[in-house]
Order: structure tokens, then sequence, then C-alpha cells
């Protein structure tokens, strides 16, 4: 008897590029557009006219003079006293970021840009028969935004987002650098831990504990090795350390998904110490999404119901962004004070993230800051790990009591 069979096809899953697109020292590329004559000199970008200035963004020649992003701007002023000082202006940056937009979008419909900040991320897997292979359209996307915008981006191709926008940290302030498939892990292996996106201050400090400061000694260490002193984020370095990062770039347009926690009072209340100790519960739902996301908080938005029918909202930057519990409770205390302002009691109150970001990878600045937020990366971590492993309730804080 003969049997026929239905022919088997074979799908083969193509290997991803991303390209990375960063426009170094974006905010002073940018003011040297419109004047010419600040070419090869140090520039600071800083609010001058603010009692507490902080530098928001410096040129390679202030950097090699030792300025910093997040320095007070006094002290800025004394080291590089021969630095042009720039108020920033938003308005130049945003419509710089559309204009970069604009040239890369025929190249693919995966483009993910930063706010306003030069960094694009694109994925050019599949689109090799229109455009040819990917270097060449980096190089393409390069000599266009070179030739129009006069602005020259450092570019890299790799299989993912990690690796591409570590590349592009190699070869600041101008370069490009060309990571192949399955080199990935090769490739990292002899850089600082403190290269890698996402790698938090504490996760730092902890590997210094063991003597471990590059990435290859990190990626020697098995899964169950790593989940002893990082519990849930043991999965998030195993995976950093090897170049896997299977985040998707996001379709031109989309924004990251917003994070939102929101609870409605039983009987409308005035008592400060619930309403504060229910701000604190929104503010741990927030922050163990953002962390099970790999991501943090740049801003948070408060919504509050009064039992009159009135809605205030308000909103304040987190910075540097953060998905510590600790540290984003600070910020949402401030932001009830601001929203809270009439002798009414509360019916409803809202906590919202709206847009996740991935955590800074620059180290503080101060020493002082860099042990307080180690201590409550440590603080937290360890609840993580106790929530995870007993239950959501076998640790509270006692605010929340």
């Amino acid at each position: 008897m003969k049997q026929s069979f239905a022919p088997v096809r074979i799908r083969y899953q193509r290997p991803r590029t991303v390209v990375h697109l960063n426009i170094a020292d974006f905010a002073v590329a940018v003011e040297r557009l419109v004047d010419r004559g600040l070419k090869d000199r140090p520039v600071i970008i800083a609010p001058e006219g603010a009692g507490r200035a902080m530098v928001h963004d410096m040129s390679e020649e202030a950097y090699q003079d030792g300025i910093r992003k997040g320095m007070p701007l006094r002290r800025a002023r004394r080291i590089c006293r021969d630095a042009r000082i720039l108020p920033p202006h938003p308005d130049r940056y945003e419509r710089a970021m559309r204009d970069l937009f604009q040239e890369v979008l025929p190249y693919s419909p995966l483009i993910e840009p930063g706010e306003t900040d030069g960094h694009l991320f694109i994925d050019v897997t599949g689109t090799s028969r229109l455009y040819g292979p990917s270097v060449d359209v980096a190089w393409r996307m390069y000599r266009q935004i070179l030739d129009r915008l006069g602005l020259a981006p450092i570019w890299s191709v790799a299989p993912n987002k990690l690796v591409s926008k570590v590349a592009t940290r190699l070869v600041k302030p101008l370069g490009e650098y060309i990571v192949g498939e399955g080199e990935e892990r090769a490739f990292l292996a002899p850089l600082p831990v403190s290269m890698l996106p996402g790698i938090e201050a504490a996760d730092r400090f902890r590997l210094r504990e063991f003597n471990m400061f590059h990435v290859k000694q990190v990626a020697d260490l098995t899964m169950d090795q790593l989940s002893v002193p990082f519990g849930k984020r043991a999965d998030f370095i195993y995976e950093s350390v090897r170049g896997i990062d299977p985040s998707p770039v996001l379709p031109a347009g989309k924004k990251p998904q917003k994070i939102s926690a929101a609870h409605e009072f039983g009987n409308d209340t005035n008592d400060g110490a619930a309403v504060e100790r229910t701000v604190y519960l929104l503010v741990e739902t927030i922050g163990a999404r953002l962390r099970k996301r790999r991501r943090a908080s740049r801003s948070l938005v408060i919504s509050i119901d009064y039992a009159d029918g009135l809605r205030c909202f308000r909103q304040l930057a987190v910075s540097p962004p953060s998905a510590n519990d600790i540290t984003l409770f600070e910020v949402s205390r401030r932001l009830l004070d601001k929203a809270w302002t009439r002798r009414v009691r509360l019916r409803h109150v809202r906590l919202t993230c709206p847009k996740p970001v991935h955590p800074q990878a620059q180290m503080e600045l101060f020493s002082e800051s860099r042990a307080v937020k180690q201590k409550r990366e440590m603080v937290i971590d360890a609840v993580d790990r106790i929530r995870q492993r007993f239950g959501e309730r076998a640790v509270q804080m006692g605010r929340t009591l």
C-alpha cells in the first residue's frame, strides 16, 4: 500500500540585525549647527539663571576637562573656565530628533528613538532585498544624515539593542562598529561591567565584593551561582553579560507602554497617614512592574479625585531614572503634597509612570549619593527575593501596616 506524505516546511528564523545611531553630545551638536563658532571649543549646556543649575550636556572638549552631566554649574565653571555656557533649547532638540527620524524612516518600519538625546535603534532585519546588506544600510544612513542635517552619528550594527548600544559607546565620539551574529559574548568579554546598559550601581557594588570587574568574569558564572547574590536580577545579569537581549525595536511612532496603579477609598478620607500608606502601595506595584520589565521611571504623574468631583494632576521628574520603591516614593510624596492642596476629602488616587526607560548605566558622580543608592537597591532587592520565595505578603514596609 502506497503512502503519501505531505511536504514538510522548515522555517529558519532570520538573525536579527539592529542598527544603533548615536549623535554624541547631541545638545551641543545641535547648538553648533546654529553657531559655527562653537566648533572645537568646550561647550556646556546648562540653565545659567537657576540657583542650583546642573550640567545638562557638554562637548567632548569639556568632558576631557572633567565636566560631567549632573555636575553643579558652579563647580563646572571652576573646572573649565574657558567653556562657553549656553542655556538648553528643548525645541531645537525636538526638531532635530524629528528630522533624524524622517531621514531613517524609509529604511525600516521598526524605529525606536530616544527622547531628545540623539539615539535611534533601527531594526533592518529582512530589508536586504530592498536596500542591500545591513552594513551598507547603516553607512547610507550615516552619509544621508551628515549631508542633509550636518550631524555625524556614531553607528553600529549588531544582533540586538544591547550589543549595538555598547558598540557605539566604545567608539565615541565618532566611529562605527560591527558585531556579527554569534560574536556577542566575545565582543563583551573584555569590557568593564559598567559598560552594560541596565547594570545598576547595586549590581556593580555586589560584583566588586567578589572582585569581579569585567564582563568575562561574570559570564563564567552559572545561573545558580548568580541567583545567590542577585535573586530575581540573576536572569537579567546572566543574559546581559552574554549579549542576550530579546527586547524588540518598537514600531515607528509607538511609545513604551505606561505603567499605572490606582486605589479607590471605600470611604472618602482626609487622613494623611492613610493616603501616604496607599501611595506607597501604589509605588510598590509600579516598582515591581518596572523591575520585571527591566525598565526605570523617568517621571511620575499623580491624579487625585476629590469627594466633590474635582480632579487634579501633577507630574515630577525622577532624576536619575529609577525603579527603586524608596526613591519613587520620595517623588510620589512630593507629588501628593503638590496635588492635595484643598481641605476636601479624597476619593480616588492614581499613580502613573508614563514613559518607562532603560535604567541609567552612568555611575553617580558623588560618593555620598552612590552609597545611599546602593543601600536602597540592596534593601529592595532583598524584599524582592523574600517575596519571590515566600509570597507577596511575606514582608511589608512598616508604613504599609
